[in-house]
């Protein structure tokens, strides 16, 4: 097995990450922060790259792995309106509770 420099096997990865975080997430801050994430990861996991087969498969999963679960947290914060709250006529915002006080 070939010895793995981190800047000239691994950074170089970055914009591959980068598109790939990005294609998950379809947001560029979420994508850049999934690259930076990913790279500390590697980075802690330095002893164990002599057994990697592939480095560049191994930060593709770890990136893939990051996006998918920040989609999934992002998509549980969602909250959509159940048809009898959208038709509800009770007064639950500041502004409104304003207007029926006059």
């Amino acid at each position: 097995m070939q010895e793995i420099d981190f800047r000239k096997d691994i950074l170089p990865l970055r914009d591959k990450l980068y598109r790939l975080a990005l294609r998950i997430t379809l947001n560029s801050a979420e994508a850049e922060d999934i690259v930076q994430d990913t790279l500390i990861r590697v980075w802690n996991r330095r002893d164990e790259w002599s057994t990697l087969g592939s480095v560049e498969a191994y930060c593709y999963t770890i990136a893939r792995n990051l996006a998918l679960d920040r989609r999934e947290l992002a998509g549980s914060r969602t909250v959509e309106l159940t048809p009898e709250a959208e038709n509800s006529t009770e007064n639950s915002g500041p502004y409104d509770r304003m207007i029926s006080q006059e």
